[in-house]
């Protein structure tokens, strides 16, 4: 297939909801958008919004806290687990995911310790119902990932990483955890898993990152973070293989050097796209870790917008600021800007704005602006945005 710059992006743009008004709608319409997606990524840095909330908020309609908590830990549809690092996905994924949970059954840190408890820890799971690092009352410490830990949170964590334990809900920054066997169904736990090599698992991974995104190039992506033993070789023995079976099609985008692949079932959605987008322009503000942006390279060479999310860069380094949320008009990137949700002074504050260069802030786009950030303000129950510097 061959497709313009300008095609290509309205086809990205309408897939994600993010092209005119929310097309996805309420509770049903956050399982549609993360099936569609297969995963989204779960952060928990919280400024003006955790990603994954930021994400949601951008395209469904509706959507709240009480949403997603309701869909996590009531009615058990979706669940929080590994993909592309920690990341929400339907709770069907579950039999998919065996290849991760069984790494940790044989690498985990703390290997000794945690097998030492283990016994323990689920035997007062099961006692209590739920507990967390703080209830269950552990002696020690442990090594972890990013630092010493409590044995508590080391126990716990590592049997949630293999499998036996799952979330049953948070509170704030508290995970309070289960056994896996009495929250999900014995179908899913006791589901063979459904891949008979790497390659296989590879397969549907690379299908799935595509679908993130809606379109994909073969080459080294931060999208492939995730895909576990997915070299060049592999690559390029998947991407041949399913472009043979009809399962990804390649496009050829004009302006673009790399051939760019799609899933075969979009193609009509594709050739629809070049149309042209006739409805009115919408702001939308997208998370710094949006499936749209897993490959930023990719963003840059389609729309000609440069992002870094600079959480983890010195401050003496930063080019902008700690953290900043691209923003969307219409069909293009208009900037970033950088707002905070100070829920102390309950007001939702935006410290600055940086337009790309060549945008024009009209009338329209800044009122647009100011609906979007009202949107972002109503969610956290801040009914006052305030801007530090002046509106753009």
């Amino acid at each position: 297939m061959h497709a313009t710059l300008e095609q290509l992006r309205r086809f990205l743009l309408r897939r994600h909801g993010l092209l005119g008004a929310r097309r996805f709608h309420g509770p049903e319409g956050v399982m549609q958008y993360i099936r569609q997606c297969g995963c989204i990524q779960f952060d928990p840095v919280d400024v003006c919004g955790k990603s994954h909330e930021i994400q949601l908020l951008a395209r469904v309609r509706g959507f709240s806290h009480d949403m997603l908590d309701s869909l996590l830990y009531d009615q058990r549809r979706l669940i929080d687990f590994f993909d592309k690092n920690l990341c929400i996905m339907p709770v069907e994924d579950w039999p998919c995911l065996e290849h991760i949970r069984q790494w940790y059954r044989d690498n985990g840190r703390s290997m000794d310790q945690v097998n030492q408890v283990a016994p323990q820890v689920l035997e007062t799971v099961h006692a209590k119902g739920h507990v967390s690092a703080d209830t269950l009352g552990l002696e020690g410490r442990a090594d972890w990932y990013w630092s010493g830990s409590s044995l508590s949170r080391v126990a716990l964590e590592s049997l949630y990483f293999r499998g036996e334990l799952v979330i049953h809900h948070k509170k704030g920054s508290i995970k309070s955890y289960a056994l896996a066997s009495d929250l999900l169904p014995a179908e899913l736990l006791h589901a063979p898993y459904p891949f008979d090599s790497s390659i296989s698992r590879m397969r549907w991974q690379v299908l799935r990152r595509i679908g993130a995104i809606g379109a994909l190039w073969n080459r080294p992506s931060d999208a492939w973070l995730g895909v576990d033993g997915m070299k060049s070789p592999q690559r390029q023995e998947i991407f041949q293989s399913l472009e043979e079976e009809g399962r990804i099609l390649p496009v050829q985008v004009e302006g673009v050097p790399a051939t760019l692949y799609i899933r075969s079932e979009e193609a009509e959605a594709l050739a629809a796209a070049a149309e042209p987008f006739t409805g009115k322009k919408q702001v939308r503000m997208l998370a710094p870790l949006d499936c749209l942006m897993w490959d930023r390279r990719l963003i840059e060479a389609l729309f000609g917008f440069s992002y870094t999310w600079e959480i983890y860069t010195p401050a003496a380094k930063r080019k902008y600021s700690y953290y900043v949320l691209p923003v969307l008009y219409g069909e293009r990137f208009a900037g970033r800007i950088e707002p905070v949700a100070d829920r102390k002074a309950k007001k939702f504050i935006v410290r600055n704005f940086w337009p790309e260069k060549g945008f024009r802030q009209t009338e329209a786009f800044r009122k647009a602006l100011e609906s979007e950030l009202q949107l972002l303000a109503d969610f956290h129950g801040l009914k006052e945005v305030v801007w530090e510097n002046s509106n753009p």
